[in-house]
């Protein structure tokens, strides 16, 4: 089945694409805002986040009710997710209900804002925070990316804090509406049996009245150093590890053989962590995954395991990094299997509308520009031992930040190490 993409800006800088396939049984659309957690102001962490929950309260066409009951109605698959580079909302449908999803999506995007709406969905943030909070694995990525990133925002915490959370008011939250959901900073993305001249016109009414900022991202690269910490928690069985150091951003090419190492050193089977630490039974869960950013990146180690062995995970995990980092002896057996299997995930993500437009989006959002999924395979299977040799060279798993959180005395306190 051919899928052909199309692309449009409308006069006030949207961007609209598609991959437009009519064999297809289906439709995906998504709206997507670059703005996360990494454009907020210290004082403002989290408004990204609870934006999204305000999204669902109701606009000047319909309550908070008529945005369920019309998502319910289309037998949609719908829902909304913020990260620290970007907000998406999105919804998969059959093809005769793809007018009614883009009205719904678009009219979402210029809510009501309402102080009482906000008052409420306040406390639900709140609970949220709590219910991470007692996640000691959530816990740890939070402390683990505030030390690695420091002041930079790449280590706000999406969710925000209890203290910024509650001092946020409807006013803030309006402003950084007004300027972050800018149509200059926005992309339509779309997949499956699409229209698009239809679409193109149906955006262009929704959404071309609204006026740019000119919103923009600090994309400074954040220092790196060399730090550990270690947290105790009297109430926490489990012992657990993160380790996070510099990588590749999702615009430099080096990112297919980052994506290459991460699979090889951190899957979840048959991965050299799995075989180190998993397989013999030293730690339930052993992992290394690479985290493409805009304009920067970071590769992240986890573990966890009984705190009796909490030393020798940490020692088996080290030992594993750094063999690599030093001999930089990937093998050819590794990368074949390695990119075989990265190879077939991208294509069963490519092979759902759903999946294509989340691609197609995220894509666009980072690279500003469009590669074939047969292209995208072609780069990384391309990927050679030589290559992440090369990677390696460049970043070399180094400097390390490393965060150890395991049961205790002091019911939480911190302690340096």
């Amino acid at each position: 089945m051919p899928i052909t993409f199309e692309h449009a800006v409308l006069p006030n800088g949207l961007t609209l694409i598609a991959e437009t396939q009519p064999e297809a049984h289906t439709a995906a659309v998504g709206f997507f805002v670059k703005t996360g957690a990494r454009d907020e102001t210290p004082e403002l962490m989290g408004v990204s986040h609870f934006l999204e929950h305000m999204m669902f309260k109701g606009t000047a066409r319909r309550t908070a009710d008529d945005v369920n009951r019309e998502f319910d109605e289309l037998g949609a698959d719908y829902n909304a997710f913020t990260s620290h580079e970007q907000t998406v909302y999105y919804a998969h449908v059959l093809p005769e209900f793809l007018d009614r999803a883009v009205d719904l999506l678009g009219d979402m995007l210029r809510p009501s804002l309402r102080v009482e709406d906000f008052d409420m969905e306040k406390n639900v943030i709140l609970e949220e925070i709590g219910m991470y909070d007692d996640r000691p694995e959530w816990r740890l990525q939070d402390a683990l990316l505030e030390d690695f990133f420091g002041a930079h925002p790449l280590g706000h915490r999406v969710l925000g804090t209890t203290d910024t959370v509650t001092a946020l008011t409807a006013d803030q939250m309006r402003g950084y509406f007004e300027q972050r959901y800018s149509p200059d900073n926005i992309v339509v993305a779309a997949a499956g049996k699409v229209d698009f001249a239809k679409l193109s016109e149906q955006v262009a009414a929704l959404c071309g009245g609204w006026s740019p900022t000119g919103a923009s991202r600090d994309t400074a690269v954040p220092a790196a150093a060399a730090r550990a910490r270690a947290v105790t928690d009297a109430k926490q069985s489990r012992h657990y590890l993160g380790m996070l150091c510099p990588g590749p951003s999702a615009q430099d090419p080096r990112r297919y053989a980052a994506r290459v190492l991460a699979d090889v050193l951190g899957d979840a089977e048959g991965s050299r962590l799995y075989w180190e630490l998993v397989d013999p039974g030293l730690a339930e869960e052993a992992d290394f995954s690479f985290m493409p950013q805009d304009g920067s990146g970071a590769f992240l180690a986890y573990a966890s395991c009984d705190p009796q062995r909490a030393q020798a995970v940490e020692d088996a995990l080290s030992r594993v990094l750094d063999q690599v980092a030093a001999k930089r002896d990937l093998r050819p057996d590794e990368l074949e299997r390695t990119v075989n299997k990265l190879a077939t995930s991208a294509t069963l993500q490519g092979e759902r509308p759903a999946g294509r437009m989340h691609g197609l989006g995220t894509q666009w959002t980072y690279q500003g520009e469009y590669t074939p999924l047969d292209d995208e395979l072609q780069r990384l299977r391309a990927v050679t031992v030589d290559d992440v040799a090369s990677l390696l060279q460049d970043f070399s798993l180094a400097p390390r930040t490393v965060l150890r959180m395991g049961p205790g005395g002091g019911g939480g306190g911190a302690a340096s190490s």
